[in-house]
């Protein structure tokens, strides 16, 4: 009796001490695969758009035209939350005429691209995306305010 034993004790070990931690160790969602290179490319691009950003520079602008190359191009982006969260304020601040960048009336693509509509509508998004995709983000407050603040403007217009 004690022969048959052991082969299951030892069969029970190798289960236990083998296979449930190798399956505890699955993760059901896999991790994210960055591209090193587009990272750095988007890094650039969120760099760049700080510094746009600044109280100083107000280029609006410029900010959304990096944000849509980059969300464009690598919507996966390690830091898009906080690169979400510049674009809508930055979508949101032009829309109120705010910002040292003007639209240019006679650019067609100005005109398309910077529509008070569209940039109201793109400010809403972005910020509602860091909310809903990234509720862990150190951005999420900044964005309810954000929403919050677009609400009120829209309420006095």
């Amino acid at each position: 009796m004690r022969i048959r034993t052991v082969p299951a004790i030892l069969a029970l070990g190798f289960i236990l001490g083998v296979y449930l931690p190798a399956m505890a160790q699955r993760n059901p969602t896999p991790a994210i695969q960055r591209d090193p290179v587009m990272e750095a490319d988007a890094k650039h691009n969120l760099d760049v758009a700080k510094q746009a950003f600044t109280p100083l520079k107000q280029a609006y602008k410029q900010v959304l035209l990096r944000f849509d190359e980059t969300f464009a191009a690598y919507p996966e982006f390690s830091k898009m939350d906080e690169f979400l969260y510049i674009a809508g304020m930055s979508s949101f601040y032009l829309s109120e005429n705010k910002g040292k960048q003007k639209i240019d009336p006679k650019n067609k693509r100005d005109q398309e691209r910077f529509a008070h509509e569209r940039l109201v509508i793109d400010a809403k998004a972005f910020l509602s995306m860091i909310v809903d995709k990234y509720p862990q983000s150190k951005f999420v407050e900044d964005a309810q305010k954000g929403l919050k603040e677009i609400e009120d403007s829209e309420a006095k217009s």
